[in-house]
């Protein structure tokens, strides 16, 4: 039995910390990203920075009251990195010298997409000149080796010349990035080359060619990796554009004599205030979430739950901001407006978990902070071997220059025994040791995380789940328990009576029913079973008498004075605690019905059990299919309830779970102890530290359950604690879409995993054979314009692996 409210929610304490949102620009790898979060974390009052790549946004927690937004953002901006404030960003839109970060983005991509237009015309003409004979017929200045130099310098000077400023200042203020790696080794190739032809008597070979290819295939793949970056945030942009922008104020309501279409004036959405009326006509968005007070019509509140059926609404009916006015004119009053409609807070969580790390990216950061430097010597050391003992030790080596990515002849082909000839020591070492700058791509780490979670959560935005970030998605991956509260949510939540029961004793000449004292007592709380017993008696036309001194006890019962008797409902340890016991008669009748799944309580006048009223809760449609699904996931399903233990094996048999996974008699304050020994059951029985457990409940009266599991997961209650304790929200309020939120936070962790090890085996292959390690024996090595293709690729192919995510989406 259960009767009072599962928990009661304590004030929170007045936070010691605040989050400050930071849009950054100029970060182009994970090393820029590394230096952003030092930078941050450096300032005095920074508790923690966590920097995001993919959505270039920086969340910041701080003491409160101890960090200016705008401040920290200038001190990034002096760094090299223009910055500021995300809730500043309106107020500084007319006099910011800092642009728009999607208007900045929009400015890159054109940007980048005219310097490829150069660069691949620098690189076409650059190739067809390489191919000899064949670009001599076509032009014959193609065969001209100023004419190469001329193509190389324009290279430099115009397409290339923002990675070689960009790459300049990060090494001026000691945060070397993929810029700096990639600049050097263009300069240190074209210096070579610029070298070899003002002084032919050295006998070297010029290789023109080889910057302008890097910079060619360099600003190619970064070109596809924005259109990658832009498919992959297109969601949360459409999540972004539900935000109505105008509102239709009517500044005198009459609600007697309400004249629509008159008296209106148009105001922007944000400028709403609390208790304003607002008219919405049919194709309207609904500028804030609010209460109909005038008018009928339908909503699609599909962007919200997922339900493309439009929704029936008329005085009294709430309403959210985004969702689409379709048939009629209605007035509103605002009771949400701003940062608080549950739009808006959906947009700040979205944005928030798109930042949120795994935990497995921290090993991902760990090597970023220090991987240009390690980069830098390790392509010291492949010049320094190859100059002083490789080339001495095989003095056959050698490397082919123009267009060939990779060298292929065995190096006793007449044609490696050539290219001897014209190749000195310094310069194969030389060659090796940019191709090992070029190649190193700490881009791909740097996105391997983000852009997944980007991609995931922006997907789930989409069906209305949303998933509070990549450390959720990295214990979701790892579930073994799924636990999930009785009342509310795997039943409707709508319960009924089904049984009133009164005692011969109690009818005989009272001027009062059972049903009447219960409604009275109930009529001081509120929960589903006061409520189905209070419709009870509204449904029979009973008149409610008046009752004060009212007491409650969650999860155990209420009482209150009802016409001068004290009146008691609840279950039998809260009637036995205020001295009333059950005759074995009485409990008899108890158990029938809770072993019919219904949830009894008794009701004690004067001291005296006088009946009992038995209420019941049916199973959501989906309850069973749902269970059935986690279970063949691999999943451990059991249940939680305050109820009779004969009652919850009544609905777990209905559901097919075993008697050893009900766990009945729960008090609300007790099922985060419960959640508790459950995961350390695990230490025993797992190679883990300990069992990882799901929480299912409503988000309200479970908020301590799911703040102890590992995973909460709440079905939408309407209200911010559901927002705030779960790591899980499921906005539809659907219980299948508990498997539909498991699966897609597998998948896009899946994809986390699989980037990072594509982007660690690039580098931990991709280095050596840019150092020549096959070259001895195979002939194989990478030039550095290969080298700078396969960088290219690396950081494309991370990206368009977390797009590939979207396929799953409608299998959700």
């Amino acid at each position: 039995m259960q009767l009072a409210p599962k928990n009661q929610l304590t004030p929170e304490p007045a936070p010691t910390s605040e989050k400050i949102i930071l849009d950054v620009g100029g970060m182009k790898c994970a090393g820029c990203v590394s230096a952003v979060e030092r930078q941050l974390t450096q300032y005095p009052g920074v508790k923690s920075a966590c920097v995001n790549l993919a959505t270039e946004v920086a969340v910041v927690e701080s003491e409160t009251g101890a960090v200016d937004p705008q401040t920290l953002a200038q001190r990034l901006t002096s760094a090299g990195f223009p910055s500021q404030p995300r809730q500043a960003r309106e107020k500084l839109a007319n006099e910011s010298t800092l642009q728009d970060p999607e208007e900045r983005k929009r400015r890159e991509m054109r940007s980048s997409f005219g310097q490829l237009i150069i660069a691949g015309v620098l690189l076409v003409l650059s190739g067809i000149g390489h191919f000899g004979s064949m670009g001599g017929q076509i032009l014959p200045i193609l065969n001209n080796i100023w004419f190469h130099c001329g193509l190389a310098t324009v290279a430099i000077l115009i397409p290339g010349r923002p990675i070689l400023v960009d790459g300049w200042r990060g090494w001026r203020r000691n945060a070397p990035n993929m810029n700096t790696l990639v600049g050097l080794g263009t300069l240190t190739a074209y210096t070579a080359s610029l070298i070899a032809l003002l002084f032919p008597q050295m006998g070297w070979e010029c290789f023109f060619d080889e910057p302008v290819m890097m910079l060619g295939f360099i600003l190619l793949g970064r070109t596809l990796e924005q259109q990658a970056r832009g498919r992959a945030s297109a969601a949360f942009r459409e999540l972004l554009s539900l935000q109505p922008q105008i509102a239709r104020l009517i500044p005198n309501p009459n609600p007697e004599k309400l004249g629509l279409g008159t008296n209106i004036v148009e105001i922007p959405a944000e400028n709403v205030r609390v208790g304003e009326w607002l008219q919405v006509l049919p194709g309207d968005k609904i500028p804030v979430d609010g209460e109909v007070r005038f008018g009928k019509t339908t909503v699609n509140e599909s962007m919200l739950t997922g339900e493309a059926v439009p929704v029936i609404k008329q005085p009294g009916d709430l309403v959210a901001a985004g969702t689409l006015n379709e048939s009629g004119a209605i007035a509103i009053i605002a009771t949400r407006t701003g940062s608080d409609t549950t739009l808006a807070q959906i947009v700040t969580l979205v944005e928030t978990a798109q930042t949120r790390k795994a935990p497995v990216q921290k090993l991902a950061d760990t090597v970023a902070g220090y991987f240009t430097y390690g980069v830098l010597t390790a392509s010291v050391l492949t010049f320094v071997f190859w100059f002083f003992f490789g080339t001495h030790i095989w003095n056959d080596v050698s490397m082919s220059g123009g267009m060939d990515m990779m060298s292929h002849a065995p190096l006793s082909s007449p044609e490696a025994m050539e290219r001897v000839s014209t190749h000195s020591p310094l310069l194969t070492s030389l060659k090796l040791a940019i191709a090992v700058m070029v190649v190193a791509c700490p881009c791909a780490l740097g996105l391997a995380t983000p852009t997944a979670i980007l991609v995931g959560t922006a997907i789930g935005a989409e069906r209305g789940l949303l998933i509070k970030g990549g450390d959720v998605l990295e214990r979701v991956h790892e579930l073994d328990t799924v636990v999930f509260d009785k009342t509310g949510t795997l039943t409707t939540g709508n319960p009924t009576v089904t049984d009133c029961l009164p005692f011969e004793e109690w009818e005989d000449n009272k001027p009062y029913s059972l049903l009447q004292l219960a409604a009275a007592v109930e009529s001081g709380t509120y929960h589903p079973l006061a409520k189905a017993i209070q419709q009870a008696a509204q449904e029979q036309k009973l008149s409610i008498p008046d009752a004060v001194d009212f007491h409650t006890e969650p999860g155990l019962g209420v009482s209150a004075i009802v016409e001068g008797l004290s009146v008691l409902l609840g279950n039998w340890d809260w009637l036995s605690k205020h001295g009333v016991f059950a005759s074995e008669a009485a409990q008899q009748i108890a158990l029938h019905l809770a072993e019919n799944g219904k949830t009894v309580v008794g009701v004690a006048v004067g001291g005296n059990l006088a009946g009992l009223i038995a209420v019941e809760d049916p199973l959501r449609p989906d309850a069973e299919a749902t269970v059935n699904q986690l279970r063949e996931m691999g999943l451990r399903v059991m249940l939680l309830s305050g109820d009779r233990l004969e009652a919850a094996h009544a609905i777990a048999k209905q559901l097919g779970l075993d008697s050893a996974d009900v766990m009945a008699g729960i008090l609300p304050g007790k099922k985060a102890d419960v959640i508790k020994s459950l995961q350390l059951q695990g230490k025993s029985q797992s190679p883990t530290p300990h069992s990882v457990v799901a929480m299912v409940g409503d988000g309200i009266n479970d908020a301590p359950a799911l703040s102890q599991a590992d995973v909460g997961i709440a079905l939408y209650s309407g209200t911010d604690v559901a927002m705030e304790t779960a790591e899980i929200v499921l906005m539809r309020d659907r219980l299948n879409d508990v498997v539909a939120s498991i699966k897609l936070s597998r998948a896009t962790f899946n994809k986390i995993r699989q980037n990072l090890f594509w982007a660690f085996a690039y580098n931990t292959i991709g280095i050596p054979l840019a150092a020549g390690v096959l070259l001895p024996n195979f002939g194989f090595v990478l030039s550095p314009s290969g080298a700078a293709a396969l960088m290219a690729f690396s950081s494309v192919s991370v990206v368009t692996n977390s797009i590939l995510l979207r396929r799953i989406a409608h299998r959700l």
